[in-house]
C-alpha cells in the first residue's frame, strides 16, 4: 500500500477542502455529522457496556461518514444505500478492526491508570486541581497520538482498499508518520480556526460592548456546530483521499504535492 508523502502546507488545505466539500451540500453533511455525534453520545451513555461498545463500533461509524462524504463529493448528495456501500461485504473485517480499536483503547486506559492520570472533571475544583487536571489531559492527549495515527486511515483502508484489519492499522500508522508535518499543520489550522480566531473575536467584542460579547458568543457557537464540525468531518475524508488516492479537480484547493513514493 503506497502512501504519498505530502508537504506540510497540504495539511492546512485539508480544512479548506473540507469547507469546500461542506458547501456542496451543507444540510446533508451537517445531518450526517450530527447523527454521528449523537450516536457517539448515546452509545457512550449506555450503562456498563457503553464505554466498551463505543470503541468497537467507531470504525463502522467512520466508514459511514466516509461513504457519505464520498457520495457528496461525487454527486452532491447521498442515499441510505450510499452510506452502507461495501459495508456488508467487509463487515467481518470492520468488526475485526473494531476489536483492535477496543483493545488499543483498553490499553490506553490501563496506561493512564498506571501513570496515575486523573481525568475526572468535577465541580468546585481549586486552581491547583484545575492545573493538575489540565496537565493530566495534556499527557493523555500526547499518549493518544499513536492511537490516532494507527486508526486515522484504517477504517477507510479496510472498507475501500480491502486491506485486512491488522494491516490497515499498520499502514495507517506508517502513512500518518510519513505525513506528520501535514498533520501538524492540519492541527494548527484547526486550532487557529476553532480556538484562536474565536477567542480573538470575543476579546475584541468585550472591548466594545457586553451585549456584543453575548451575540458574538452565540454566533460563534452556531458557526462551530453547523460549519466547522461538518467541515472537519469532510477534511478527515479528504486527508485519506489525498494521501492514498488521486485528488478530485473540483475540490483541489491544495498546492501541488510531491510525487507518490513507495
Amino acid at each position: 500500500m503506497d502512501a504519498r508523502r505530502l508537504p506540510a502546507n497540504r495539511g492546512a488545505f485539508w480544512l479548506l477542502g473540507g469547507f469546500a466539500l461542506f458547501r456542496r451540500n451543507p444540510p446533508l453533511l451537517t445531518l450526517l455529522t450530527f447523527t454521528y455525534l449523537l450516536l457517539v453520545v448515546v452509545i457512550n451513555l449506555i450503562p456498563a457496556i457503553g464505554p466498551f461498545l463505543l470503541p468497537l463500533i467507531l470504525p463502522l461509524l467512520t466508514v459511514i461518514l466516509g461513504n457519505g462524504c464520498r457520495s457528496i463529493e461525487r454527486k452532491g448528495a447521498y442515499s441510505p444505500q450510499d452510506l452502507l456501500a461495501d459495508v456488508p461485504q467487509r463487515q467481518q473485517a470492520i468488526v475485526h478492526l473494531g476489536g483492535l480499536h477496543l483493545l488499543a483503547s483498553a490499553m490506553m486506559v490501563l496506561l493512564s491508570a498506571v501513570l496515575g492520570l486523573d481525568l475526572t472533571l468535577s465541580e468546585n475544583l481549586s486552581n491547583e486541581q484545575l492545573q493538575d487536571l489540565a496537565a493530566d489531559l495534556g499527557m493523555f492527549l500526547v499518549l493518544s497520538i499513536p492511537l490516532l495515527m494507527a486508526f486515522w486511515f484504517a477504517p477507510l483502508l479496510t472498507l475501500w482498499d480491502k486491506v485486512p484489519a491488522t494491516k490497515s492499522v499498520f499502514f495507517s500508522f506508517v502513512a500518518s508518520w510519513r505525513n506528520w508535518r501535514a498533520f501538524a499543520m492540519y492541527s494548527l489550522a484547526i486550532a487557529i480556526v476553532g480556538i484562536m480566531l474565536p477567542g480573538l473575536i470575543l476579546v475584541i467584542a468585550s472591548l466594545l460592548s457586553a451585549a456584543l460579547v453575548t451575540v458574538a458568543s452565540v454566533v460563534l457557537r452556531m458557526m462551530m456546530m453547523f460549519v466547522l464540525a461538518p467541515s472537519l468531518v469532510a477534511s478527515m475524508y479528504l486527508s485519506y483521499r489525498d494521501v492514498f488516492q488521486t485528488t478530485t479537480p473540483e475540490l483541489d484547493v491544495t498546492p501541488s504535492e510531491t510525487p507518490p513514493s513507495a
